[in-house]
C-alpha cells in the first residue's frame, strides 16, 4: 500500500484505503474497522500523498514528516495524539524544527501523529518516496501533456 492510496475523508474518523473507482466516486475501506464505504464526489477527500506541512522556508510533504518520525522512533509508534498540547508541540518541533507555528495548528499535529500511529499499527512503515513520475530529459512535451483535443464544434463554417 502506498500513500497515494490512503485517504482522509472530511467528517469521518481515521484513514481509508482506496479500493475501487465507481461512476460517481469510489469505494474505500476504513483502516480502523475494515468497513467499506461508498464515497461520492460531494465528500471532501484528501490523498495523504498530496498533503504538505508548512515550514518557514517551504512546504514539506507529509510523507517526509512521517519518514522523520519513523527515523526518530526506529519504525515504532510515536507519542499518542492525546498527549498535552505542550508535549505534542515539543515532539513535533524535534521532528520538524522549522514548522510554521502560525499555520500548523495543534489539531493538525494531533492528526499527523494519529495517522502515523494508525499506519504503523497496520504495518505500513515505508514512507520513502514512491516511484518518481517527473518528466525525464529527452521526453517531448507532447508525450507528457494530455492528448485531449477540443471537440469539433459541429462543422459549421463561417
Amino acid at each position: 500500500m502506498k500513500l497515494d492510496k490512503v485517504l482522509s475523508i472530511s467528517g469521518k474518523p481515521g484513514l481509508y484505503e482506496l479500493k475501487a473507482q465507481t461512476r460517481g466516486g469510489f469505494v474505500a475501506e476504513s483502516m480502523l474497522d475494515g468497513k467499506k464505504i461508498s464515497v461520492n464526489l460531494r465528500h471532501n477527500v484528501s490523498l495523504l500523498s498530496e498533503i504538505a506541512i508548512y515550514t518557514y522556508t517551504e512546504e514539506v510533504p507529509l510523507r517526509e514528516v512521517f519518514q522523520k518520525i519513523s527515523e526518530k522512533e526506529n519504525g515504532g509508534e510515536a507519542i499518542s495524539h492525546k498527549e498535552s498540547k505542550a508535549k505534542l508541540e515539543e515532539y513535533f518541533s524535534e521532528v520538524l524544527p522549522d514548522y510554521d507555528e502560525d499555520r500548523v495548528y495543534v489539531s493538525d499535529i494531533k492528526k499527523i501523529f494519529q495517522w502515523y500511529n494508525l499506519l504503523v499499527s497496520k504495518g505500513y512503515t515505508d514512507f520513502s518516496k514512491a516511484e518518481d513520475t517527473t518528466v525525464e530529459e529527452g521526453t517531448s512535451e507532447e508525450e507528457t501533456t494530455s492528448k485531449k483535443q477540443p471537440k469539433d464544434s459541429g462543422g459549421e463554417e463561417e
